[in-house]
């Protein structure tokens, strides 16, 4: 028996309109996987706040949606990669209100809080790739 597997999602964020359309992706597969309405509601939440980063402080990137094997268990999975500045102090970017820019310091810290796992590598004048994912319901 074959388990057929969601197709993967690749949106180009170059603009708000991007913003929606990645928020829009993620929040329509994490419904096809069974996630509860209030699970929805925070994968798309987290999806904005890392596109949002990519259109502040990178200017352009892409953001993968997928479903993934992740720690032995199959996960909807957010990566979302840019070649802008990259993150001096990736911890310190962590905190709750540390911001380099005019935000409020929530981006990563309340995607973190938001998704199971949230992974940061970032070279800076390289890029950014952060990883999130949230682990899909029992069926």
């Amino acid at each position: 028996m074959t388990t057929e597997q969601p197709a993967v999602t690749v949106v180009d964020v170059n603009d708000s309109d991007d913003i929606v359309t990645a928020r829009q992706a993620g929040n329509q597969l994490a419904r096809d996987l069974g996630f509860s309405l209030t699970d929805v509601t925070m994968i798309a939440t987290a999806i904005s706040e890392i596109a949002r980063n990519i259109t502040s402080y990178a200017g352009r990137g892409a953001i993968r949606i997928d479903v993934q094997v992740r720690d032995g268990r199959r996960a909807l999975v957010v990566r979302a990669e840019d070649e802008g500045p990259g993150i001096h102090d990736v911890d310190r970017a962590m905190e709750e209100g540390y911001s380099t820019g005019r935000g409020l310091g929530l981006g990563l810290p309340g995607a973190r809080r938001l998704m199971d796992r949230l992974t940061v590598d970032s070279v800076p004048g390289r890029g950014t790739v952060i990883e999130m994912w949230k682990w899909t319901p029992e069926r």
